[in-house]
Formats: structure tokens, C-alpha cells, sequence
């Protein structure tokens, strides 16, 4: 059955994407090399937005964010750290937002998959 959708809404469940497979194993940003699947449903490059589902398995990321990032755990845990060695440990169910200017690590304590969206890349 084909179930219409309002004009200008985007179900992700009922949208099938393809992932974007992604491999990261610059040593400079990564302590091990990791693979990540991303489901892009939703991208504005007018307003720089993007909006879909992240998975990734453990590893720690440096970063330094010249973007704003919405993102909600569905599943794992993540630590952010930032540069002055302050962290908070996010889980199923947290909601949080990475501001443009963030500097510090990203770690994946476990296979985390999230919703996203970003503003400015």
C-alpha cells in the first residue's frame, strides 16, 4: 500500500536511501580507522542543511567543528571531550547539539547509530 505524505514532509522510515559508505583512517584525525554508513534523507545546499542517520562503530575522532550539528543517540554511546579536557558521555535517548567551534574528540564507546542534522557544512 502507498501511504501519501502531507506536501513537504519527509518520512525517513518510508523514504529508502542508499547508504553513503564512508572510511576515515587519517591518523591524524583518527586512532583507528572506522567505517561509516550514512542515510542522507534530506539535503538543502541552499541553506548548507542536511538531515538523515549516522552509524559508526568504536573509534575516537578529533574535531574541530566549523558547523552546527543536531544529533539524537538511537543506539551506543558517545563521549565528547573538548579542548579544555571537559567531557559528557551521551546515550540512547540524549539529544544534543555540537556548535560550530567545537574542539575536542568525538569517541564512540560502541556501535552508535543517531539522527542528525547539520546546519553550515
Amino acid at each position: 500500500m502507498n501511504i501519501k505524505l502531507p506536501a513537504h514532509v519527509i518520512d525517513f522510515a518510508a523514504s529508502p536511501v542508499a547508504p553513503l559508505l564512508a572510511q576515515v583512517s587519517d591518523p591524524a584525525l583518527v586512532d583507528v580507522p572506522y567505517d561509516s554508513r550514512t542515510w542522507r534523507h534530506f539535503s538543502n545546499p541552499q541553506k548548507q542543511l542536511s538531515a538523515g542517520v549516522w552509524e559508526a562503530g568504536p573509534h575516537l575522532e578529533r574535531c574541530a567543528c566549523d558547523f552546527d550539528e543536531f544529533c539524537h543517540i538511537l543506539e551506543g554511546q558517545v563521549r565528547l571531550t573538548d579542548s579544555d579536557g571537559i567531557s559528557r558521555t551521551f546515550g540512547p535517548g540524549s539529544s544534543f547539539v555540537v556548535a560550530a567551534g567545537f574542539r575536542g574528540t568525538w569517541e564512540n564507546l560502541s556501535e552508535v547509530r543517531k539522527l542528525y542534522l547539520i546546519l553550515g557544512a
